[in-house]
């Protein structure tokens, strides 16, 4: 997913105190499994107007190209990015023939129209009552929007936000598995620009844990946390509402100093297991960036 600038906007909490939830959200499940493991959540989102195929066709279109991704359903859970298929269709068809195409999109940072703004930020801030007691400071707030035919499939793949994935339409089915299964060489790998597909064995299914998603449900997707998704029969809509925190910017530059010392052949300590070597990989990492983007160079 692509990284963006949105803030939540100072007013989202207080709306929120004077309108009925948008989500129900079990308050003991979310302070033992947030940011650890995938746990359902509830939604009043089925039947808003926001999802209605008539306006989501209009924000496709005035949403820049590079922020509409849309390609074959028919693929592996394995599928490596540069295999994936394309059908040749445009954003407007694909749309509108979504029952019958075999096809997945998603339309990427969705809070540049003001409505789906207001409207991520109204989730966020009912999220941020809970989140804010295990990982202060939620920022560079994100929604997407996705669309599957029926049967479609998205490959095996990690994103790097805290995620919520709400289903709007249809139904999906979500398997979620431990971020054990990655490498710290994939780690690192992916926060320097990697693809976020991943290479999947059935062997993985041991470690993993399976959703039913319907309309009204939503599901936490850890941080990182290694997935794929397999649709119903009929066509799917979610939205997904992502944020970020300093905890996991502070791992990510972590895994990014790592990978650096890893090519000069170096065996540098996984993420976390010393809080002090932690601070000190993030402090010379950024001077290390702030020095290259002075001289013109990269990090």
């Amino acid at each position: 997913m692509m990284t963006g600038q949105h803030a939540l906007a100072p007013s989202s909490a207080a709306t929120k105190k004077t309108a009925a939830p948008l989500l129900s959200i079990n308050e003991k499940a979310f302070a033992e499994n947030f940011n650890r493991r995938p746990f359902l959540i509830q939604h009043q989102l089925s039947d808003h107007p926001l999802f209605d195929i008539s306006r989501l066709m209009k924000l496709a279109q005035a949403l820049p190209e590079s922020h509409v991704e849309y390609n074959a359903g028919t693929v592996d859970i394995s599928c490596k990015p540069n295999e994936t298929p394309r059908t040749g269709l445009s954003v407007e068809e694909t749309i509108r023939r979504i029952e019958e195409c075999k096809s997945w999109m998603v339309l990427k940072n969705v809070e540049h129209d003001s409505d789906y703004a207001a409207l991520l930020d109204e989730c966020l801030a009912e999220v941020q009552e809970y989140s804010d007691k295990i990982c202060p400071g939620l920022s560079n707030s994100e929604a997407f929007i996705f669309l599957s035919s029926p049967g479609s499939v998205t490959p095996y793949h990690m994103d790097p936000e805290h995620n919520f994935l709400l289903q709007i339409r249809g139904k999906k089915f979500m398997t979620v598995f431990d971020r054990s299964l990655t490498s710290a060489e994939e780690f690192e790998k992916f926060h320097a620009g990697a693809h976020r597909n991943m290479h999947f064995e059935d062997e993985y299914l041991q470690k993993s844990a399976a959703f039913e998603l319907l309309p009204g449900l939503g599901l936490h997707v850890p941080v990182c946390a290694p997935h794929f998704v397999r649709n119903g029969s009929n066509v799917s809509v979610s939205f997904s509402i992502t944020f970020r925190t300093p905890h996991i910017e502070t791992e990510k530059l972590v895994h990014l100093a790592n990978g650096r010392l890893r090519q000069f052949g170096l065996h540098p300590s996984p993420v976390g297991s010393n809080t002090s070597i932690d601070a000190l990989k993030v402090m010379a990492f950024r001077v290390l960036r702030k020095s290259r983007s002075l001289l013109g160079g990269k990090a």
